[in-house]
């Protein structure tokens, strides 16, 4: 595995967090979005940012990981710059699928970046229902890889389901 991380740190409470650059790079938003459309079987989910400079790459590399996850062919609806509730909702539109909020806060020990993961029902993530397979899944360098291009999704800008909020 390139750049491995601690996953025991980084994938924890709920949440996937480190400090960046150190703890977390863009990679993991890759490694954590193939593993949860396999994990979740999602051929369709919502991600969103929050803003912050440093998210962009993060959120870029989320959902290129989505759309080259195994033979699932997700597609991503990319909401742009939103909060949680603009998230959840736009799931809600989209007709009850899993999503991802991608946000960065700035410290006295540099920037934290964090992705929150929500199943289909808007509910967040937990260990129980999927964050220690995933982590099991990233420390034991199984993340999936597309299987073809055939099999590959796409991602689709849907910034109109945050604006109708």
């Amino acid at each position: 595995m390139l750049n491995p991380i601690d996953t025991d740190t980084v994938i924890r409470d709920g949440r996937i967090a480190g400090t960046f650059p150190g703890e977390i790079h863009e990679g993991v938003a890759w490694w954590v979005a193939a593993c949860f459309v396999v994990i979740g079987q999602a051929v369709q989910m919502a991600v969103a940012h929050d803003g912050h400079p440093a998210t962009a790459e993060f959120h870029r590399r989320f959902c290129l990981g989505a759309i080259n996850a195994q033979h699932w062919g997700c597609q991503v609806a990319s909401l742009g710059t939103a909060d949680q509730a603009q998230l959840l909702h736009a799931m809600k539109e989209l007709g009850g699928v899993p999503g991802a909020l991608l946000t960065t806060t700035d410290g006295d020990e540099g920037q934290t970046v964090t992705i929150r993961l929500y199943d289909v029902d808007g509910q967040p993530v937990t260990e129980d229902t999927g964050l220690s397979k995933l982590r099991e899944m990233i420390a034991s360098d199984r993340v999936p890889i597309p299987v073809n291009d055939q099999a590959k999704g796409s991602i689709t800008e849907r910034r109109d389901l945050v604006e109708t909020l």
